[in-house]
């Protein structure tokens, strides 16, 4: 069964940081760009950042640049997002997802996340004082 389960989210006061990690199980993300996107409520889907399958490619909306990294380490077959300087806008529940690799820009998979293949469930991530 191929599932990709995140973890990490709660609640945290502006300015703080919070670590996401999304692990896949059933299959090996290696041949998988993977993305972190994030809905909050009344609102549409959006990708945050994407990396591609070899971590050469990274992709950043640009409401997150300078404050959330990406990393995946595909020994682990698992992804991190760390999130610096967290904002009440970054509320919201966040979703990882898996693309099949060298199919499209990861751009494209951030922009489009009807693209991706296969997605967690998500994880609140609440940031207010």
């Amino acid at each position: 069964q191929l599932q990709l389960v995140e973890s990490g989210g709660g609640l945290v006061q502006p300015g703080g940081s919070l670590r996401l990690s999304c692990a896949a199980s059933g299959f090996t993300l290696d041949a998988f760009d993977v993305g972190w996107f994030r809905q909050a409520p009344g609102k549409e889907r959006e990708g945050v950042v994407c990396i591609s399958s070899s971590s050469s490619s990274t992709y950043y909306a640009d409401s997150v640049k300078g404050r959330f990294t990406i990393a995946r380490d595909n020994a682990k077959n698992t992804v991190y997002l760390q999130m610096n300087s967290l904002k009440p806008e970054d509320t919201a529940v966040y979703y990882c997802a898996a693309h099949w690799a060298r199919i499209t820009s990861v751009q494209t998979m951030c922009n489009i996340p009807s693209k991706s293949d296969y997605w967690g469930q998500g994880t609140q991530v609440t940031v207010s004082s």
